[in-house]
């Protein structure tokens, strides 16, 4: 599965340590998450999904439409 957390952070100007700080975890952990070494954690996934304003669906490469539903 792709997930799309890479695109998001860049599009947002955003490093991967002020994700990883954001999320509460190491900047390594987070940077295999975007590399697909690791599962992204659902509980993180949800909090991604949040912050960026869009689905969990998106996130993880389920649904191509980026705005979540209303």
């Amino acid at each position: 599965m792709q997930l799309r957390i890479r695109d998001l952070r860049e599009d947002a100007d955003l490093t991967q340590r002020q994700v990883a700080h954001m999320l509460h975890c190491d900047q390594s952990q987070y940077s295999k998450y975007e590399r697909g070494e690791r599962e992204l954690p659902l509980a993180y996934a949800v909090k991604l999904a949040q912050f960026y304003k869009t689905s969990v669906d998106y996130l993880v490469g389920l649904s191509d439409m980026r705005e979540p539903y209303r």
